[in-house]
């Protein structure tokens, strides 16, 4: 690829990238080719469909976050830097509410698997409630993402994790001195 081809396609990532992280996947091309400064024929040149396009800037994210999952981070440290992710990026956080939309899906069963890895973890740690599934966590994850979204709910993850802990101490009396009542 000759360089100015190079530049060309580094400047469609980029403005991509910006583009989708604010807007979402419903972005048109055109806006897309005139952030970056070229015309569509270019982006098109590059990436023949828009949803080639969204793959190559989704997919650099979703490698990021498998990385970031295997990195040694634990579980709740994780679900935050998931959780801050689809807040910050857009595209991100309609992929992560669409189940892998427009993505392939060995990229998606890895960042499945390596977040499922570090929920199995922290449930033999006992840390996280052992009946807790992996789809469990990823609708809490887009809820989270979706409530700090359209409140600003800073606090929400904090609140998430702590109710995946393992109840200790079932049976307890509420604050307030009165037992509870089921019914």
């Amino acid at each position: 690829m000759r360089a100015d081809a190079r530049r060309n396609r580094q400047s469609v990532l980029s403005a991509a990238y910006e583009v989708l992280a604010t807007e979402g996947l419903g972005v048109p091309i055109d806006e897309i080719a005139r952030r970056a400064g070229v015309g569509a024929g270019t982006v098109y040149r590059h990436f023949p469909t828009k949803e080639s396009l969204i793959q190559a800037v989704v997919l650099d994210r979703l490698h990021a976050l498998t990385d970031k999952a295997r990195s040694g981070i634990d579980f709740a440290e994780f679900f935050t830097v998931m959780v801050e992710a689809g807040v910050t990026n857009r595209a991100i956080a309609d992929v992560l509410a669409s189940g892998g939309y427009r993505i392939p899906a060995d990229a998606d069963a890895a960042l499945n698997a390596a977040f499922a890895e570090l929920l199995d973890q922290a449930q033999q740690r006992g840390t996280i409630r052992a009946d807790i599934t992996p789809d469990d966590i990823n609708a809490l994850v887009v809820g989270c993402v979706a409530t700090a979204r359209h409140r600003g709910c800073t606090d929400l993850v904090q609140i998430v994790v702590a109710g995946l802990s393992p109840v200790r101490g079932a049976g307890r009396e509420p604050a307030g001195g009165q037992p509870s009542r089921s019914g």
